[in-house]
């Protein structure tokens, strides 16, 4: 499936509240029985590089977002900021978007806002994770309190009465991230598909998928389980198609390769004085051009602007 130009006429892009992106991920995540891959997006430019790579979902990350914005990944921006972020995701993209929407930023009404604005600004899904407010990063030390298995249902019936189907709504599972088990995992995860959920989001610190996998052979695939495998990475992809896991999760690569190439390029430059060392190593202008389609921009000069018209 061919993704839309990052820079293509107003009258061609997604508008508010796309239903063709929503079914798009939609297909892609509930109801195909392909392994499918999202790849982390957190800005416009991540965004039109991971579509430009021929990725069809993306994941707009929390921890990505918060990162690229100067804040820790401990609902330290605000819903808004991110709202704004998936906004430039999407439009930049035209790509459906599933975005990490911690546990909500708050409680059920906080979530239902939430979800709300989302859909406005063109998202296709959301996933709530049944953390308490504020949450941690989830490899971010050992105290990752959860949310009673009663009131985070209710933010999801929420949610769900807020955009029904408009919005794919996925449950993400901390519990074996706290330490609370098997049991409490699979426990969770019936309340949650009982509440309105789309598909179930199971997230481990393991450096293997054992207990992920573990996971799913008791889970029976009763909703689609997408995984997000930041920590048990060497584990073979063949391994999650077999297990039938809907969707993998590339979630935060982008911006830590960002770093490193960002880093490394400030350290030279400032330490020879000079960008010219780097120049071989860095995308061209002209590559940066081609990514937003700047000759697009020429051409409606052409067609739109009069002769006689003075750009300012």
């Amino acid at each position: 499936m061919q993704a839309q130009s990052p820079s293509e006429p107003a009258n061609r892009r997604i508008h508010v509240g796309n239903s063709s992106l929503t079914e798009r991920m939609r297909s892609q995540i509930c109801c195909s029985s392909e392994l499918s891959f999202l790849m982390e997006a957190h800005d416009g430019i991540s965004a039109a590089i991971a579509a430009r790579a021929g990725f069809e979902g993306l994941w707009a990350s929390g921890l990505s977002i918060a990162s690229s914005l100067g804040y820790r990944d401990a609902n330290e921006a605000s819903w808004s900021q991110l709202v704004d972020a998936v906004e430039r995701i999407v439009d930049t993209s035209g790509l459906p978007v599933l975005v990490d929407g911690d546990g909500g930023f708050g409680n059920f009404n906080n979530a239902r806002l939430l979800a709300r604005k989302l859909h406005q600004c063109g998202a296709s899904g959301v996933a709530l994770e049944d953390s308490c407010f504020p949450k941690t990063n989830s490899f971010i030390g050992d105290r990752h309190p959860l949310a009673e298995i009663d009131e985070f249902s209710g933010r999801l019936r929420a949610v769900k009465d807020t955009v029904s189907d408009d919005l794919i709504l996925v449950a993400r599972i901390e519990a074996l991230i706290a330490g609370q088990g098997m049991d409490e995992a699979i426990s969770r995860a019936h309340a949650y598909a009982d509440a309105g959920a789309d598909a179930i989001l199971i997230h481990s610190r393991k450096t293997g998928a054992d207990e992920i996998l573990a996971f799913i052979r008791a889970w029976q695939n009763r909703l689609p389980a997408l995984i997000v495998p930041t920590k048990y990475y060497r584990t073979p992809v063949s391994a999650y198609r077999k297990a039938h896991i809907s969707t993998v999760i590339w979630a935060n690569h982008s911006v830590r390769a960002a770093i490193a190439a960002m880093r490394q390029v400030c350290d030279r430059i400032f330490a020879e004085e000079s960008s010219a060392g780097i120049e071989p190593n860095i995308a061209t202008l002209d590559e940066l051009f081609e990514l937003f389609k700047y000759d697009e921009l020429a051409e409606a000069e052409a067609r739109y602007l009069h002769s006689g018209d003075i750009r300012q």
